[in-house]
């Protein structure tokens, strides 16, 4: 049993080492200097001690094994997404940027969520976890209200002062993606978990999110001038809103379809219900 786990622990920390290694080869923080490097040193950390948790987390509580894949698999793309060299191109390119952007918010979030990594950290915090996983798990309940904290997060960080803010300054950059990595994540956890009694409004959460995001999607691909900086080109500002809008739009109506399914399905089986 012992060598059992000493080898799922080496196994794990390897995995760990190799994911977050990898993105640094193409953009490694230690070549940065100043606020830069901070800043990229410690999303490093943050990332590699969430990892690490799950990892030793799941020693003692092991996942399923898709279940397993799908949060190493986020990780990886998360690792990529804020030290690989699409983190270098986003600071000159918009559709680079937007690309980074859907990457945290509909594809990492929903991964995440779908990997249901909460046993695994239960596991390796005890009763401390419990005390921040239960109020998470309270909120996770009202998806409306998550879906308009998510949307003020998403309006905020694209209006041209923030936008610039974040590009311009490295540790506003890294509160930008905590905010959408934290605010979809939780949006997505309520829509993906949700209840008999949340799924209509998780259903309507979804919608929602897919209307906002769509319009400024429109918004950016439409625009015929430049919304953010001088320097940028109009195509590329213009592509960053067709990825959002038409892309970035599909995880949702996926999603929404999914709940709609499921929906019908518990409305055929009550009425042929004896």
């Amino acid at each position: 049993m012992q060598l059992n786990l000493r080898h799922g622990l080496i196994t794990s920390t390897a995995l760990l080492l190799a994911g977050v290694s990898l993105p640094l080869q193409a953009h490694n923080p230690v070549q940065s200097d100043g606020a830069s490097f901070w800043a990229a040193m410690v999303a490093v950390i943050i990332l590699a001690l969430f990892w690490l948790m799950y990892l030793l987390g799941s020693i003692k509580r092991p996942p399923e094994r898709w279940r397993a894949l799908l949060f190493h698999g986020s990780c990886l793309l998360c690792a990529y997404a804020v030290v690989g060299p699409l983190d270098e191109w986003a600071e000159t390119s918009a559709s680079a940027h937007m690309v980074q952007h859907m990457l945290f918010m509909v594809v990492i979030a929903p991964l995440w969520a779908l990997s249901l990594p909460l046993p695994q950290f239960a596991a390796i915090t005890g009763r401390w976890g419990r005390a921040v996983w239960q109020p998470l798990l309270k909120l996770a309940t009202y998806p409306m209200s998550l879906a308009y904290v998510h949307a003020a997060v998403v309006w905020f960080w694209h209006t041209p002062r923030f936008y610039v803010l974040a590009l311009e300054h490295p540790w506003w950059h890294l509160v930008e993606h905590i905010c959408f990595v934290f605010t979809a994540a939780m949006l997505w956890w309520s829509i993906l978990h949700c209840t008999e009694r949340t799924r209509s409004w998780a259903l309507l959460a979804l919608l929602f999110t897919l209307m906002h995001t769509g319009f400024l999607g429109a918004v950016l691909t439409f625009a015929d001038s430049l919304l953010y900086y001088s320097s940028h080109q109009l195509a590329d500002q213009q592509l960053a809103g067709l990825l959002m809008w038409v892309p970035g739009g599909l995880p949702y109506l996926l999603a929404a379809a999914w709940l709609g399914y499921r929906w019908l399905n518990s409305l055929a089986a009550n009425n042929t219900a004896p």
